[in-house]
């Protein structure tokens, strides 16, 4: 198994996890533990939401990136981990017990 395998394995198993997606900047998938209509949906508004926010990070201070973005709503929290070219993306449920 890959490294990529295997992290992709041990964060589905934290709890609350409800889906992982990694995906490029465009909004296509590349690997997802979610159904093919979520995975579009988040992958899609996700990637343009980061690209936003990367771009907001860069005109405040040209010599910063985005690092992280976390999200939190009434029912969910996602995670985006954004790369150069893909986004590793974490739907979680914070308040599973």
């Amino acid at each position: 198994m890959s490294e990529i395998e295997e992290a992709f394995m041990r964060i589905k198993t934290h709890k609350g996890v409800k889906g992982i997606i990694i995906a490029n900047y465009a909004g296509i998938s590349v690997k997802s533990s979610m159904s093919q209509a979520d995975t579009h949906k988040y992958a899609s508004l996700i990637s343009s939401l980061t690209l936003t926010a990367r771009s907001t990070v860069k005109d405040l201070d040209s010599q910063n990136d985005l690092v992280f973005l976390r999200i939190r709503s009434k029912k969910h929290e996602i995670m985006v981990a954004p790369d150069h070219e893909y986004m590793l993306i974490v739907i979680q449920n914070p308040d599973e017990e």
